[in-house]
């Protein structure tokens, strides 16, 4: 009878151990499913399309219903003749380029200052005590303030737009990191520790990769203030000798009252900043997730 109990007691325990290899097979294989382009296109990519094409609709409804002026809204043909017309040209691209080419090396910039300043603050508690509350603050200034130092400082040259970006991302990037690494739990630190893996090997093996998540939301962050602090930059210290950017694209309309023009400088602004999220950021964040086992399909 005990004979029986423990063949009994020893298969299901064996049902138990064939069930949860069962469960781990299947979360493996759902991980590497692989999603259908149609499935792609209509969730991730159709509904930005509907809603890009009902702001659309609604901005020619009301244009052509006359409820707003022209003079206040313009219709989107005037706003299309503005944006054709510079192709003909040949400046919309130079145009675009000449504030990307900023922003993205701006960007990089501030990554190198923010992430090693991150890394400072969140590890050694004076440097925390002093400059912690200090870097708040800056990230709650807003970045158009620092364009009037920075032109008196360095005049109107390209050394003015990088300082009024990295004044604006810089903090922006080491709030992140630090806020991810305080999220690390004590018991990756210790098992790292306890591998040999301290100082800045342990900063590179254990730290970084366990504060990703958080870092790359300060990183995001970053780029946000990194193109906000360059619009305002460009728009404020306009100047010839600066080469002609989306900021300045934007006030030279407000200038010369072309309102067409105005518009399409905002939706272009828009459209980069959207489109370096989307190639850029959009794909490590999926990385980061799958990497995890939080991102189901891919």
């Amino acid at each position: 009878m005990a004979s029986t109990d423990t063949t009994l007691k020893a298969t299901g325990k064996n049902d138990d151990l064939a069930g949860l290899e069962a469960g781990l097979d299947a979360l493996d294989a759902v991980q590497t499913h692989r999603t259908p382009v149609r499935e792609v296109l209509v969730k991730k990519v159709l509904p930005p399309l509907l809603a890009v094409s009902l702001v659309l609709l609604v901005w020619q409804v009301l244009v052509a219903t006359k409820v707003t002026e022209e003079t206040k809204l313009p219709p989107l043909s005037a706003v299309w003749d503005s944006l054709s017309h510079m192709w003909v040209q040949g400046t919309l691209l130079e145009v675009i380029w000449t504030s990307v080419s900023r922003g993205l090396l701006g960007f990089l910039l501030a990554l190198a200052i923010g992430t090693p300043l991150g890394l400072l603050v969140a590890r050694v508690k004076f440097v925390r005590a002093a400059i912690g509350p200090i870097l708040q603050g800056l990230q709650s200034l807003p970045s158009v303030a620092w364009v009037p130092p920075a032109v008196l400082w360095f005049g109107l040259n390209d050394a003015m737009m990088y300082t009024v970006i990295l004044l604006g991302a810089v903090p922006s990037i080491a709030n992140g990191l630090v806020s991810g690494i305080d999220q690390i739990p004590p018991l990756y630190l210790r098992a790292g520790r306890t591998l040999g893996a301290t100082g800045l090997r342990g900063a590179r093996h254990i730290v970084m990769p366990a504060a990703l998540p958080g870092y790359l939301a300060g990183l995001k962050q970053g780029w946000a203030f990194s193109w906000r602090s360059l619009m305002a930059a460009e728009i404020i210290a306009s100047s010839p000798d600066l080469g002609l950017g989306l900021g300045q694209l934007l006030e030279n309309g407000r200038n010369n009252i072309d309102l067409p023009g105005v518009f399409l400088a905002i939706i272009l602004i828009l459209v980069v900043g959207i489109a370096i999220d989307l190639l850029i950021f959009s794909p490590v964040e999926r990385w980061v997730l799958r990497s995890r086992g939080l991102l189901v399909k891919s």
